[in-house]
């Protein structure tokens, strides 16, 4: 840290009293010391004494003035009085320096940082207020996010909704202003009502899914799950929706049993969000195959297909809410776009990770969940 030209010669005027004050300290009490001494026979017979006896060095040099000694230890006092001072005033100006950077941020300027650095703890002082500032600044940018997340999630939502809200509002004005020729046609718009309404509730109950997955400290019942028994009741649920569109689905699973820490009722949401996203956006495929496998104290669970590819620069997108592939958000599929989201963030809070891969042969989402959870996390979740 540099010093200002006023504070410099603040510093040096300082130094310069302190010095003449010292000066005349030491006259004073030089002479005090000479009158004592003149006025005491005896303390003078005695310090004629100790000059005789005493000696020093190797060539037995006796002391013959006493002011020299005395003149030289008020010397070495001085200058570490002088030292002490200056260093002290040179202390409170780098705390004023940093107490004017720290005015200068709180005015709004947080992107500046105090930018000197200092020796001992004043250093510490300094990166301490760097880090808080960098801090403060990166929970107002989170802060910023997360509002940005809630309007992009009320956006979404609004646009999912509206489609079929507004299509079950059309076809059940119809029948209520008796636009209809026939009993068929009754049929007809009741059934297509009823069928995005039905539209509505599994978007609904996505985006409770997602949101509940999501809260922080959400409750994770840990218990012994046998994985084979969950992928073999997930691929019942999908096999007649499967043979409907040529799909054969099928589990396997190596060791057998294989039993990991989980919560089967998350879990199963995992590998159903990934089976029925094999069969809405598989286009193509002849299988769905869900293979588990135990390496150690993990376990990979791989759900592949057979159909068509996902483009290169989607798959890293593939996980966050509310994308889909097709940009036009088309409800042809019937997606929300929040299934691989909430696949994301149940494998988060089991400690697992998940990925995927695409080429022109299969399309795999990779599942590594660990077979044992921690003891601290099981029981901080079953207390909810």
């Amino acid at each position: 840290m540099k010093l200002t030209a006023r504070e410099k010669g603040s510093l040096f005027f300082e130094g310069i009293i302190t010095v003449v004050l010292l000066i005349l300290i030491n006259l004073a009490l030089i002479v005090i010391i000479q009158d004592v001494i003149q006025d005491n026979p005896g303390v003078a017979s005695g310090i004629f004494i100790i000059k005789k006896s005493l000696k020093i060095g190797p060539f037995q040099a006796q002391i013959w003035s006493y002011q020299r000694i005395v003149i030289g230890l008020f010397i070495v006092i001085d200058i570490f009085v002088v030292w002490w001072r200056l260093l002290r005033r040179y202390h409170q100006y780098q705390i004023n320096h940093i107490i004017k950077e720290l005015h200068y941020i709180a005015q709004g300027h947080l992107d500046h940082r105090i930018p000197f650095r200092l020796k001992g703890r004043t250093q510490h002082v300094v990166t301490s207020v760097n880090a808080l500032v960098d801090s403060a600044v990166q929970s107002m940018n989170d802060e910023r996010q997360i509002e940005k997340s809630k309007d992009e999630l009320i956006t979404n939502v609004s646009h999912d909704l509206r489609t079929p809200l507004t299509s079950i509002i059309g076809y059940l004005r119809l029948i209520e202003d008796k636009q209809y020729h026939s009993e068929e046609d009754i049929l007809k718009y009741s059934h297509i009502a009823y069928e995005k309404a039905k539209q509505m509730k599994n978007m609904v109950e996505d985006l409770f899914e997602y949101t509940k997955v999501q809260q922080h400290g959400a409750p994770v019942n840990f218990m012994p799950v046998d994985l084979g028994q969950l992928l073999e009741q997930v691929c019942a649920s999908f096999e007649l929706e499967g043979e409907n569109r040529g799909i054969e689905v099928s589990s396997q699973t190596t060791p057998t049993p294989l039993v990991i820490d989980g919560d089967p009722e998350k879990l199963g949401r995992v590998f159903s969000n990934l089976v029925a996203n094999g069969i809405k956006y598989g286009h193509g495929a002849s299988y769905i195959r869900l293979d588990a496998i135990q390496h150690g104290d993990q376990v990979t669970v791989t759900v592949a297909n057979d159909g068509e590819r996902i483009p290169a620069d989607s798959l890293s997108h593939l996980f966050e809410r509310f994308y889909r592939v097709e940009a036009s958000r088309s409800k042809a599929t019937g997606g929300t776009g929040l299934g691989l989201a909430i696949v994301k963030s149940v494998v988060d809070l089991h400690h697992g990770n998940v990925e995927v891969q695409s080429n022109d042969n299969q399309t795999a989402f990779i599942v590594t969940l660990p077979t044992k959870q921690e003891k601290s996390g099981a029981s901080n979740d079953e207390t909810h």
